[in-house]
Formats: structure tokens, C-alpha cells, sequence
């Protein structure tokens, strides 16, 4: 257990960041008891960090008692081997009070997503994140994505707001996060995080490695920690005939796949975690579960992924 700061045990990752997906029973309530065992697997697996109730956890369909629940249940899994970052989100009296609920529950961190439904100017997003970093002690990551897309300033004005430490990005233009990380580096003092956030960030991460973004999440790792794993690793040590390897032999295949249905990037996820023996429940409205086909393709992704590490050794 260490007490360093969230930024300095998130600069550095031993391994993939961990979005675990949120467990229901067959009565579809939370199942605390399967979330942390979910949970505890992926830290012991090699997760450098845990992002509980985020959107592969499918913040948006808890309620914020089940929130509080599984936040904790994620803390007392992880046993401080590696933070905890809780999802917030919302309008932006909604996310100070997940923001205080993931604080009384022992997180180390926030995952600001995108304010609800409205499309604001740059002038209220800032309000809206700046608001929320003051309300905990806790370090916030803000989440560009949706109906929450910066300008360059406004990045660097967040930069510049005490307890906003990164920005994790799941828009996917290149050039606007060029000039985005430019701007900061040129602006602000200090280090401040980025994140590939889009789905299955593997997929991109060549990409975003080359604009110096080296941190990104991973989805997969909820249900196959050692393909995560390995191409995390391949990809920091620059193997590139690995990293191709997984991205061409399993990568595409998934995210083909995961194009086939809306709500995919989590419900496919959780349908994953299933084949591969814990029974995490389905995914709740307005979510859908995957077809029988679709799993069944699934399944042979992951045996070829499986087959392609072997291929690897």
C-alpha cells in the first residue's frame, strides 16, 4: 500500500487501467460479493489501477446508494495494492454528490464524464468541472467525449485548477488532443495526465502513443487480463511484432464485432466476463444483451487471442 498521490501512481502504470464491469444477481440488483471478487481477480491479474462505476460499470444505471455500495466494495477489494478511481457524472449538482459519495467511500480519485443531455458553451464546462474538483479533497480526471468537447484554452485553464489532474480522451480527434497537449506543455507548469479513452483504446493506442499519450483504459482486461497485459507490455517495450499480432489477430476482430450493436462496448464486455466463468449478470436498460450469435463469435475471439500468446511464448 502506498501513499503517493494519484498522479505520480498514475504516470507510470505497471499494467493496464481496469474498468471493471458492475455485477448484478439474477434478481438484477448488485451483486457486491461477485463485483469484488471481479475486481479483486483484475488487481491480482496486474491492474495498475481500478476505475469502478465508470462507463464499463455502467455508472449511468446506478443508482447513487448502489454507487456508494460499489465504490466501497471496490476499495476494500483492492486493499490499497492500487488506487480506486470512481466515475462522476451528471448535472453538475448530481456529480458533486457522486463526487462526495465516492469520497466517503474510501476512492482515491474522480472520473468526471460528460454533465447530462445539455450541450454547454466552454465557459459552463469549465464552471461545471471546476465545481466539481472543489467539492472533494479528490484528485478529478475530466472526460472529453459526447457533448463535452474542449478547446485548447479551455484544457489549459483546467490544467490550471487545483485538483484536475488529467484529461482522459474518448473523442478521437487527433489533432484537436496535438494542440490540446501542445497548449498545456507550453501554458501550464507542472505535469498533467492524458488518457486514451475511446473503446477498446488498444486499438488507437499506436496512435496516441506517438502524440505522448501512454495512458489508456482497457475493457478487454475485464475479461482477458493476459491478451491486456501482454500488449500493454509488448507495447511499452516497443515489441512491435506482438502488438501487431494481438491488434491484427484480435484487436480488429473484437472491435468489428463490438460495432455490431449499440451499447456493445459494455454489454460485450460483460458478456465476455461470463464466458470466462463469472457470472456478472446482464447488462440493465436501456442496454441490450449481445445476440446468441454474437457471443458465440465472441467466444472464438478470445480462444484466437488465447491461441495468439501462445504463438507468442
Amino acid at each position: 500500500m502506498t501513499s503517493a498521490p494519484l498522479a505520480a501512481r498514475l504516470d507510470i502504470p505497471s499494467g493496464p487501467l481496469f474498468f471493471p464491469v458492475t455485477a448484478y444477481g439474477p434478481d438484477g440488483s448488485v451483486d457486491l460479493d461477485t463485483y469484488r471478487a471481479h475486481v479483486r481477480r483484475g488487481v491480482e491479474a496486474g491492474a495498475a489501477a481500478v476505475f469502478a462505476c465508470c462507463g464499463t460499470g455502467e455508472f449511468h444505471a446506478l443508482t447513487p446508494e448502489e454507487f456508494e455500495r460499489c465504490v466501497r466494495a471496490a476499495v476494500e477489494a483492492a486493499e490499497g495494492r492500487v488506487p480506486v478511481v470512481a466515475g462522476a457524472g451528471y448535472g453538475t449538482a448530481l456529480a458533486v454528490r457522486y463526487a462526495r459519495l465516492a469520497e466517503a467511500a474510501g476512492a482515491d480519485g474522480l472520473l468526471a464524464m460528460p454533465p447530462y443531455l445539455v450541450v454547454a458553451g466552454q465557459e459552463g464546462l469549465l464552471r461545471h468541472y471546476r465545481e466539481i474538483a472543489a467539492a472533494t479533497l479528490l484528485p478529478v480526471v475530466v472526460y472529453q467525449r459526447d457533448n463535452a468537447v474542449f478547446t485548447p484554452e479551455t484544457v489549459v485553464e483546467l490544467a490550471r485548477t487545483d485538483g484536475i489532474i488529467g484529461l482522459k480522451d474518448g473523442l478521437g480527434d487527433l489533432d484537436l488532443m496535438q494542440r490540446i497537449v501542445s497548449a498545456v506543455r507550453s501554458e501550464v507548469t507542472g505535469d498533467f495526465l492524458y488518457f486514451n479513452g475511446l473503446p477498446t483504446a488498444e486499438q488507437t493506442q499506436l496512435a496516441y502513443r506517438a502524440l505522448g499519450v501512454t495512458l489508456y483504459s482497457s475493457a478487454v482486461f475485464c475479461f482477458a487480463p493476459e491478451i491486456a497485459l501482454a500488449f500493454h507490455q509488448a507495447l511499452r517495450v516497443g515489441d512491435d511484432s506482438v502488438v501487431e499480432k494481438l491488434l491484427d489477430g484480435f484487436y480488429r476482430p473484437f472491435v468489428e464485432l463490438r460495432a455490431q450493436g449499440r451499447g456493445y462496448a459494455v454489454a460485450l464486455v460483460k458478456a465476455g466476463v461470463r464466458l470466462r466463468g463469472l457470472d456478472v449478470g446482464e447488462v440493465r436498460p436501456p442496454l441490450h444483451e449481445p445476440t446468441e450469435d454474437h457471443v458465440k463469435q465472441l467466444a472464438e475471439v478470445i480462444e484466437r487471442g488465447y491461441a495468439l500468446l501462445e504463438e507468442a511464448k
